[in-house]
Formats: C-alpha cells, sequence, structure tokens
C-alpha cells in the first residue's frame, strides 16, 4: 500500500515552493488564495526571505502546511494515497491530503494553531532538547525523575528522542542523560516547549477553532500523532487533533503501524528529506522516497 507522509516544523529552506509556483497554474492561484486567507505575502518569505523570518513559528508552519498541500493538489491523478500520516503540523498536512479538510479550513488552522503556540511560548520561557542513543525507557524515567515540567515529546526514530519543557528542566535531563549514557543531549533552537504541558494554554484556544470547522469523512485513513494507529472517524480525529498539542509525537510507533497494516511505499509530501531519513532508521525494508513533479 501507498503510504503518504508530511513533514513538521524544521523543514523549511528559503526558496521553498517557488518550482511550484513556476511550473503550475493551480499552485499559483492557491498561494495567492494563501496569501489572501494570511493576510500578508507568506509566498514573498517562502521564495525571497531569510533563513530567519522563514523560522518564525507564524510563517513556518503556513510555509511548510502550504508547500505539502499544494504539492499534493498539483500531483493531480498521480496522488491516490491508500494511507497519510504527518508528523506534529504535518497531520494537518495529512487531514487536507485525504480529504478530512479543505485547503482554506486547513491552513485556517495552521494559522491558528502558529499563533497560539507562538502565545504559549511567551507565557513561560521553555525549550526542547534532541537525546540520542538511548532507549525510550531510560529517557522516559529520567524525565519522570527531574524536578520541574520536563516529558518525552518526539518519538522520531529508535535512539533519537525529543524531550520538551521548561529550561532549567530540560538542561538538568540533558547533563543526566548524559550520564546515563546518550551520545548526544542537545538543546535545540526552538521557541518553546511543544508537545508538553507548556502547550495547554495553546490547546485551549485552538480547541475551540477545531471544534468550529467541518470535518468530513476521510478518504484514507489517518495515523495520528497521539495514538498511532489508523482513525477514520472525523470526531475521533478531532480530539486526536485538540489532544497533540500537549502530547507527544509517536513518529515511530505511527510508521510501524502503517507497516504492520500493510504500508509498503512510503512518500514524503512537501519540503526537505527529514522524514525520508527517519524512515531508514525505523525500517530499512521498506521504500521512501519524495513527491516530485513530472520535469
Amino acid at each position: 500500500m501507498k503510504a503518504y507522509i508530511f513533514p513538521g516544523q524544521g523543514a523549511q529552506f528559503t526558496g521553498m515552493g517557488l518550482d511550484l509556483y513556476e511550473k503550475s497554474a493551480l499552485a499559483q492561484e492557491l498561494f495567492e488564495k494563501a496569501n489572501k486567507i494570511l493576510g500578508f505575502s507568506i509566498t514573498d518569505i517562502m521564495f525571497e526571505g531569510t533563513a530567519e523570518q522563514l523560522k518564525e513559528t507564524k510563517v513556518t508552519q503556513p510555509a511548510i502546511f502550504l508547500h505539502s498541500v499544494i504539492l499534493a493538489k498539483v500531483l493531480g491523478d498521480s496522488f491516490q494515497p491508500e494511507m497519510v500520516a504527518g508528523h506534529s503540523l504535518g497531520e494537518l498536512s495529512a487531514l487536507v491530503a485525504n480529504g478530512v479538510l479543505s485547503f482554506e479550513d486547513g491552513l485556517t488552522l495552521v494559522s491558528k494553531r502558529a499563533l497560539a503556540m507562538q502565545k504559549a511560548c511567551e507565557i513561560a520561557p521553555s525549550t526542547m532538547a534532541a537525546v540520542l542513543g538511548l532507549a525510550d525507557e531510560v529517557v522516559e524515567e529520567t524525565c519522570a525523575e527531574i524536578d520541574g515540567v520536563v516529558v518525552a515529546a518526539n518519538y522520531n526514530c529508535p535512539g533519537q528522542l525529543v524531550i520538551s519543557g521548561e529550561i532549567e528542566a530540560v538542561k538538568k535531563a540533558c547533563e543526566v542523560l548524559t550520564e546515563k549514557g546518550a551520545r548526544r543531549a542537545l538543546l535545540l533552537p526552538v521557541g518553546g516547549a511543544f508537545h508538553s504541558p507548556m502547550m495547554e494554554p495553546a490547546r485551549e484556544e485552538l480547541a475551540a477553532a477545531i471544534e468550529a470547522t467541518q470535518f468530513s469523512e476521510p478518504t484514507c485513513a489517518v495515523y495520528q500523532n497521539v495514538v498511532a494507529k489508523a482513525v477514520t472517524n472525523p470526531a475521533e480525529i478531532k480530539e486526536n487533533l485538540i489532544a497533540q498539542l500537549t502530547a507527544p509525537v509517536k513518529w515511530t510507533q505511527c510508521v510501524q503501524a502503517m507497516i504492520a497494516d500493510g504500508g509498503t511505499e512510503f512518500i514524503e509530501v512537501g519540503p526537505g528529506k527529514v522524514l525520508q531519513g527517519l524512515m531508514r532508521k525505523i525500517d530499512r525494508s521498506v521504500a521512501a522516497s519524495g513527491a516530485a513533479l513530472a520535469e
């Protein structure tokens, strides 16, 4: 079965999406529509902006979403997903790709999500750190022993787990994890503690927007970050999407569930190759590639 996977924050790069815009009238139309919905010219920043401008959460999240979703739409009939999943923000791209959300509603939710997360980051200083080379259980147990808020946030692939929480608690966890044999435990250049209890104000704000949005029956199952299994019920999809902001991204488990359910070919739709790299570490026997327009 063909599985389409959609990247999250961190996959952005200067010039992203310009090739789509230049090659496709449909892409142009959707990008221009996006500028109107967002109320600023995101295409200017995507195509010509600096890495610094692209790194702002309110820009990064819509930019990655637009690159992914517009690429999927421009692929036309060759885009026939039998299962989809997205990493964090990428879950919203996946929900537009499998027909649960319209392009307009998806982009509006992404924009609201980004602004709500930005606000939550400003309430209390917080951060994230990547921990390499330790078993998940060791990281989870260590986080539980530290004073303050620090939790496992992203299960990216075996031996790569991101932790998230209050700055001092995350730093302390990194020290302890290094003592326990982590190959690396390093702070990430992010604006806050995503996928942790620190995002509760954002979760509440986004919950209201999600509840007010029409979610349709999907064309295929979405493997959601929170539950790491196939979901097709729109009410359940909503619930899991709301929970996602404060819950860990179970990416390794999502991919393993998709493979167990018959996923044999994984295609990353969007900027960069982050998820293809993780695929090789999760299961080398499965084909992973990136979606691209025909020349």
